[in-house]
């Protein structure tokens, strides 16, 4: 049997960041480190690259090799101890994919999430006959079991956006993805009421870019910036394509895609001319029935 497998979070991230951050201020090499510790080069790669937690004695060693204060030290422990627990993921939820199932975890931690689809409607935004009929068109050869754990799981997510401190959505769709009747007039009318009343909550924007915008920069394809509230918390960027779910998280990566949903930003319409034209195109489905 395969070994369980465990997405990444945002503490193992933060970890991560500051183990390196004390090696470099140390002035010490990872293969210093690993000759005077005696942790394996490859363990020491994967627990600076937040592929794994280190073992707390791993993680001792390293500390006073890096001659960590006291105050410090404690903070790292913590850390390392709450490291690998999931925001929210629940037991049905390990046959999804593993970017998926980091993707729902760092969602759930972010403070503000950035999302540009060219063909769909945001996941955190969707109905659920919406997304069952979105999970069945892309995903033919699915079981009625794994479309309905998807479509439980697209619906759980949305919890983000009315907990206690709820996170800021900023959505910018092309029009293409509005256009799309999706499941039948009745459930694409449904999802256009759904979003008017999502873009009247103080934590929800939304715009959308009209055909006659001409070519923008989130022409090829969905994408979505995530921020947290922590400053040692790197940006995200997660895109799901045909080729594959992926995060990216160098600088020059989070400085392009967040120019360019600033760029989106301001080709699409406001949110409140975006609403009016939503709303026209709902009174357009109900008229052709």
């Amino acid at each position: 049997m395969a070994p369980k497998r465990t997405a990444p979070t945002v503490r193992l991230r933060r970890l991560a960041a500051e183990l390196r951050r004390l090696r470099n201020d140390a002035g010490v090499t990872r293969e210093e480190t690993s000759e005077q510790t005696g942790i394996n080069p490859a363990t020491l790669y994967r627990i600076e690259r937040a592929k794994a937690r280190p073992q707390m004695r791993t993680l001792v060693a390293m500390l006073n090799l890096y001659q960590v204060d006291d105050e410090t030290r404690g903070y790292l422990t913590e850390l390392c101890h709450d490291a690998t627990k999931q925001g929210w993921l629940l037991p049905f939820h390990a046959d999804l994919p593993e970017e998926y199932t980091a993707y729902i975890s760092f969602e759930d931690e972010a403070q503000c999430v950035r999302n540009y689809e060219s063909l769909y409607i945001p996941g955190l935004l969707q109905t659920e006959d919406y997304a069952r009929a979105v999970i069945c068109g892309g995903w033919p050869t699915a079981t009625e079991t794994e479309v309905e754990n998807r479509v439980r799981t697209r619906m759980e997510r949305r919890a983000v956006l009315t907990k206690e401190s709820p996170l800021r959505f900023w959505a910018v769709l092309d029009e293409a993805a509005l256009r799309r009747t999706v499941g039948g007039p009745d459930i694409m009318r449904a999802q256009l009421d759904h979003l008017l009343d999502a873009a009247k909550t103080p934590n929800v924007t939304l715009q959308m870019i009209r055909f006659g915008a001409g070519a923008h920069p989130g022409m090829p394809g969905q994408f979505v910036v995530m921020e947290f509230s922590d400053p040692l918390d790197t940006d995200l960027i997660y895109i799901d394509s045909l080729a594959g779910e992926m995060f990216l998280e160098s600088d020059d990566e989070i400085s392009r895609f967040r120019s360019n949903f600033d760029t989106l930003v301001a080709v699409a319409a406001s949110p409140n001319d975006s609403a009016e034209f939503i709303a026209e195109m709902a009174r357009e489905l109900k008229e052709a029935q």
